[in-house]
């Protein structure tokens, strides 16, 4: 491999001849060959905003020159459009605890890039950097990804999934089916209140999320190494939040204490608290469809979902319910990475959270993950599945617990043998309690309506 020659404070190293990395970078490289995963590409789309966004308040703060800091501007808006966005960043997710090496990979980026457009010596700390520590920049920056994460792709996807939930629930919330409870036969219900419950924990996940939005929208910009704000400008911090609102379409703010901001993570921990709310609901959800799907003969065969791929390599014709299972399966990954990210915020020693990568990595791959899987299970699963009347109506006649509407007229203890018969002999409830009781059969259909006992 061709390489070139660069120096930073320790001294001089080999890095790719093509790279418009440094040697920080490098050095990164070839310490933490861990993982092979880079940071996520949101990430790093946001972290050239906040750089994009301090050179423009520099400019204004006269603390920066008019070519240096516009050539920043213009490399940062380069950056953000190219498709190999990612090969300039290729430091690892397990790396030092502050992020110091994906700052300074973007500052060596930036600075290269901002020199071949102006035609001057940019420096990677001096001029891309001003102002600015990676103690405040990457937790600032974790914010900027994750509010806008949330706000462009998992709320749609979520506000997608409530609506499909509500429409399906009106065309076919008319049917009734036997209800469970410790996945034994219950009372009957509609399946217009199974989707609306659904759709209300949808509801709640939105509203959680939505109030979880506001902490992520206040960053630690300017308060540098350790909170106190040393080597920034008094309105650098504001001025910056004010750039990156107009950059990123998404109002931001100065943090009121940036000890906080710097020093834990607790407005990621809460935020990941609501993604693993939200796994929670989507894995209830897709594993009632997977029970009612179960069949086609030996299962409860109450709905028929989409069959969308061969379910076997060896068992021909055979369907599985593919998408609630992939649901199942993000929800489970949703709910570890929160765990790794309650642990990452603990390791906020003094100044100083000392694992924010890894809070980043977890915090975007949960976003990512909710948001893609949810309009995935509202459009494949629950606005395509076909109800199975006859077996629904079946289970319905014979489930002896609809005797629970006698309790009041005939006491508990008869219902009770009412049921236990129903069941030893496979007979309707209403053709036992008419021989056991003195009750008309015509006000014993009455009172044991399905549809009457929703």
């Amino acid at each position: 491999m061709s390489t070139r020659t660069v120096k930073d404070s320790m001294g001089e190293i080999q890095v790719p001849a093509d790279a418009l990395y440094g040697a920080q970078t490098q050095r990164a490289i070839d310490n933490f060959a861990i993982s092979g995963t880079p940071m996520p590409l949101a990430f790093i789309e946001s972290l050239l905003m906040l750089k994009q966004a301090a050179a423009l308040a520099n400019m204004q703060l006269d603390l920066l020159e008019s070519k240096p800091g516009s050539a920043i501007v213009q490399a940062c808006e380069q950056l953000r459009g190219a498709e190999d966005l990612l090969s300039h960043f290729p430091v690892d997710v397990y790396q030092t605890g502050s992020g110091t090496s994906t700052n300074m990979n973007a500052n060596e980026v930036i600075a290269t890039l901002a020199s071949r457009i102006c035609g001057e010596d940019i420096n990677p700390n001096d001029h891309v950097n001003l102002g600015q520590s990676s103690n405040d920049v990457i937790p600032s920056t974790i914010h900027v990804s994750a509010a806008l994460a949330v706000n462009t792709q998992l709320l749609p996807g979520l506000e997608r999934l409530h609506s499909q939930l509500t429409s399906k629930a009106a065309q076919i919330g008319h049917h009734v089916k036997t209800g469970r409870t410790h996945l034994m036969d219950a009372m009957p219900v509609t399946l217009g209140q199974v989707l609306g419950g659904w759709a209300a924990q949808i509801e709640a996940d939105l509203k959680l999320l939505s109030s979880l939005l506001k902490a992520m929208q206040s960053l630690a910009i300017g308060g540098t190494a350790v909170g106190t704000g040393v080597n920034a400008h008094p309105e650098f911090a504001e001025k910056t939040c004010q750039e990156l609102t107009t950059i990123s379409g998404m109002q931001f703010a100065v943090t009121t204490n940036h000890f906080a901001l710097i020093g834990a993570q607790d407005g990621a921990v809460a935020l990941s608290g609501g993604l693993k709310t939200c796994a929670v609901s989507l894995m209830k959800i897709a594993n009632d469809l997977r029970w009612m799907n179960s069949g086609p003969l030996a299962g409860l065969a109450e709905i028929e979902l989409q069959p969308l791929q061969p379910g076997s390599s060896i068992m021909p014709g055979k369907v599985n319910p593919v998408i609630p299972e992939a649901a199942a399966m993000v929800a489970a990954q949703v709910i570890s990475n929160d765990t790794a990210i309650t642990i990452a915020g603990q390791s906020g020693n003094f100044e100083l959270n000392v694992m924010l990568p890894l809070i980043a990595n977890n915090l975007l791959s949960s976003i990512k993950l909710l948001g893609n899987v949810a309009p995935l299970l509202a459009d494949k699963a629950i606005a395509t599945f076909d109800v199975n009347e006859e077996n629904l109506g079946a289970s319905l006649q014979r489930n002896p617990i609809l005797v629970t509407a006698l309790n009041p007229v005939v006491g508990y203890m008869k219902a009770a043998e009412i049921a236990k018969q129903a069941y030893e002999q496979k007979r309707p409830v209403v053709e036992v309690a008419a021989e056991l009781t003195d009750i008309p059969v015509a006000e014993l259909r009455t009172l044991l309506d399905p549809a009457k006992l929703t």
